[in-house]
């Protein structure tokens, strides 16, 4: 009896006019200070949620679903037994060979530091690159002529156009001699090929990779069969774990399997750690706001004096009264919750149908991007709750003191 007693008394007490002006005011800035912080903590997460799903698409488009590596050393042949496994697991979509040297390359006068990833036939025909060209096609091969696709920052360093008839020379030390200081060229290996197309995907991958048929790298690295790694593409819905086990007790120590999280694994930790240091600081300032409501709350046990000597008087004891003014400062933080959450929303709702809200320059997408995850929406709902509890319950635990009265 006394739950539904407390909670009517507190409902009453929270929407009724009361005599000094300035609680009103304290209490309905105490609601719109939550209601703000909320709203500030939905929108921010979910940009923030964007932004990740858009890195993410970023990297799934250039990044296999499994990577094998040698544990020790730089290159190994496909060619030994243990990946056969790869021709019988089931799941497995393609696998591609790929070869990867650091080189120089030249065009038309100008130099850059870039990797060549070399790439079978197969590579070129499934890979998500073709979706992420933004000049001329993903196309190694014209005939018996090998070509080139470059990264975007590449191509805009050394001016390389995809319809000019300049070749890119590509420059690597000799693996079997030593540099030479007298005739540093003498210790080179050159070779040449064509730009066939020029890929955006993201400025780490832009600003490195050049792609060329997996055979030139061979052929200017004096390699027979060797790969640097095999990138492996699963069918739509297979548990890349399941995959991942299976390959590991294949192949064994010898070679390490890593999914797409462990071959960006500091990428991915880093956004988690500064999603979580986003969600602090807008938690502390929305501490900071529920100080209005235990302001409120306890100038309005100041008011309600007479009001508590009179329940006093018809028998009820201190527990009930403090439950009263504890459950009408924890509604106003639900109301400003509840405010918050559906304004954050809605905000959210515009944002993804109209963009109302644009990315400044010339980014990858027109606006800015939002993901609204519930689980995010329910923990900040459940924190900034949480939050207006404890600042309703300081003052509330207080009322003895604060009326002189005595149980």
């Amino acid at each position: 009896m006394s739950r539904p007693l407390s909670l009517f008394i507190a409902w009453r007490y929270l929407f009724a006019r009361k005599s000094h002006n300035v609680i009103n005011i304290i209490s309905m800035i105490g609601v719109a200070g939550l209601a703000v912080g909320t709203l500030a903590l939905v929108v921010v997460l979910s940009v923030y949620n964007g932004f990740d799903g858009l890195v993410m698409s970023l990297y799934h488009t250039f990044d296999a679903d499994l990577r094998i590596t040698p544990a020790e050393g730089k290159t190994f042949s496909p060619r030994t037994s243990p990946f056969d496994t790869l021709k019988t697991l089931p799941g497995i979509a393609s696998w591609s060979e790929v070869l990867e040297e650091n080189v120089l390359l030249e065009y038309r006068g100008k130099q850059d530091l870039v990797t060549l990833k070399g790439v079978d036939s197969i590579y070129e025909a499934v890979t998500p690159l073709h979706s992420k060209m933004v000049s001329g096609e993903f196309r190694l091969h014209h005939g018996e002529i090998e070509q080139a696709v470059v990264g975007r920052a590449i191509a805009n360093t050394l001016r390389v156009g995809v319809h000019f008839i300049d070749p890119l020379t590509v420059h690597l030390p000799r693996r079997e001699s030593r540099i030479s200081l007298v005739n540093p060229a003498a210790s080179l290996k050159s070779d040449f090929l064509y730009p066939t197309g020029v890929f955006a995907v993201e400025q780490a991958f832009d600003s490195k990779y050049v792609f060329v048929p997996i055979a030139f790298v061979r052929r200017l690295a004096g390699y027979t069969d060797a790969v640097s790694a095999i990138e492996v593409r699963l069918h739509a819905g297979i548990d890349v774990r399941v995959i991942a086990g299976k390959l590991r007790a294949s192949l064994g120590r010898a070679f390490e399997v890593k999914d797409r999280y462990q071959q960006n694994e500091a990428i991915y930790a880093m956004m988690k750690s500064e999603k979580a240091m986003i969600y602090a600081i807008l938690i502390f300032i929305i501490v900071i706001i529920s100080c209005n409501v235990l302001a409120s709350l306890a100038m309005l046990i100041l008011e309600k004096k007479d009001d508590i000597r009179i329940l006093r008087c018809l028998g009820a004891d201190t527990k009930l009264i403090r439950r009263v003014f504890l459950l009408e400062g924890w509604m106003i933080s639900l109301l400003g919750v509840v405010c918050g959450v559906l304004g954050g929303l809605l905000l959210c709702f515009l944002q993804q149908r109209f963009g109302l809200v644009g990315m400044p320059g010339n980014f990858l997408v027109p606006a800015y991007p939002v993901t609204v995850l519930w689980s995010d929406v329910l923990w900040v709902a459940v924190s900034v709750a949480g939050i207006g509890f404890v600042a309703a319950l300081l003052p509330a635990c207080t009322i003895r003191r604060e009326t002189g009265d005595s149980d």
